[in-house]
């Protein structure tokens, strides 16, 4: 068992992450790498790339997934806990709020704070690229498969283009980077076998195949929102806004929440820290209160949970192998032609509408990788930044 002072480490960088990381789960993966890869050293960048690259395959919220298992690799099981708490429960608080009618951020200053919070999510992302290209992509052909990904990624939009850069990604990998010379990677201690990685595996199955029997049954209502939002983070690739429209099926449909509720919810959301996920709290509280926030928050996160700590005992022991080693050089390529696709479309449209913005967000990234200052001062100074944008000019 992890000492209690790595849990309470683990806890109290990913809190101020829940606190501050704005951007959505591209731009949470550069938050994580900024904080884990660069500055605390918990692993090095192929390890970070490597478990980037399996949570993209795995269904579930991908940056969820990463922070996770960065959690189980420094705290055990306790601290993968400690990391989804702390990184989870701030935005779903702020949405459970917002579900009792404690309204949103409006008007110039907070249009303008929200915009620059968009800002951050650009300076971040880039910092992210930047810094994993260099050393995922040392060659012709690794900067290739990146290239590649990153215009199939354009071309093709939604998880699916995602997946499928990956998953091109490795057999490319496979093909043309045996070259590279075999490395052995350092071995991640996550504390579980594969035993227990096999047990994982079974329970997500079974409650995939359990929890609608149940609730077709008529066990209860509690039953019921658990099976709707467990499928709901079972059955979704790239996680995130994807996961919408299954939502929406699942509790606008029947009738749980009203199509303006929902769309409100959703708007909240946006302007919130944290992962979209979270979203499954203010649908919950809007259809049973606090104990329906606290199952519906558990159930849509529950089921990625149960695949990575499945998955990651047998993979840990499967990516020393040189044939793998091959795949997972042209998947780590993949990974950062994904994050410049998305630094392009929707991080960097969405944000720089202007000179002004593209100003704001190069003093970020300039703080970010020539003084290497924490995340966190990027986010106040763009949020600043942005609500001394969104102010009226003078006539």
């Amino acid at each position: 068992m992890s000492p209690p002072s790595r849990v309470a480490d683990v806890f109290r960088a990913f809190l101020l992450l829940g606190l501050t990381a704005f951007g959505g789960p591209v731009a949470h993966l550069g938050y994580f790498r900024q904080e884990f890869v660069v500055r605390r050293r918990w692993l090095d960048e192929h390890a970070y790339a490597d478990l980037v690259a399996l949570c993209q395959f795995l269904p579930g919220p991908a940056s969820s997934q990463v922070g996770f298992a960065l959690g189980l690799l420094r705290g055990g099981p306790l601290g993968a806990l400690a990391a989804w708490a702390a990184f989870t429960l701030p935005s779903a608080l702020l949405l459970m709020a917002f579900a009792l009618g404690a309204g949103s951020l409006s008007g110039p200053l907070g249009d303008g704070l929200l915009h620059g919070l968009k800002v951050v999510a650009v300076a971040i992302v880039a910092h992210a690229v930047w810094g994993m290209a260099g050393r995922l992509c040392p060659d012709r052909r690794r900067a290739t498969i990146a290239v590649a990904a990153t215009l199939l990624v354009l071309t093709v939009n939604g998880p699916m283009g995602q997946l499928l850069a990956i998953v091109l990604g490795a057999l490319a990998g496979g093909l043309i980077c045996r070259e590279a010379g075999q490395v052995r990677p350092a071995v991640l201690n996550i504390g579980l076998g594969k035993r227990t990685g096999a047990a994982c595996l079974l329970a997500f199955a079974g409650l995939l195949i359990g929890l609608p029997l149940l609730a077709q049954a008529g066990i209860g209502q509690g039953i019921a929102l658990v099976d709707a939002f467990y499928r709901s983070g079972a059955l979704v690739f790239g996680g995130g806004h994807v996961v919408l429209p299954l939502l929406e099926a699942e509790v606008v449909q029947p009738g749980w929440v009203s199509p303006d509720a929902f769309l409100s919810g959703y708007g909240a959301a946006q302007a919130v820290p944290g992962p979209l996920f979270t979203f499954s709290a203010y649908l919950g509280m809007a259809t049973n209160g606090v104990p329906g926030a606290l199952l519906a928050l558990g159930a849509i996160f529950l089921p990625g949970m149960l695949l990575l700590a499945g998955t990651i005992p047998f993979w840990n022991a499967l990516r020393t192998r040189p044939g793998l080693q091959a795949l997972m050089r042209g998947a780590n390529a993949a990974v950062v032609g994904l994050l410049a696709a998305t630094l392009y479309q929707p991080v960097w449209t969405s944000a720089i509408l202007g000179p002004a913005e593209f100003a704001l967000a190069l003093v970020g990234f300039l703080l970010l990788t020539v003084w290497q200052r924490p995340a966190w001062w990027v986010v106040l100074l763009c949020g600043l930044g942005g609500m001394l944008l969104g102010l009226p000019s003078s006539p």
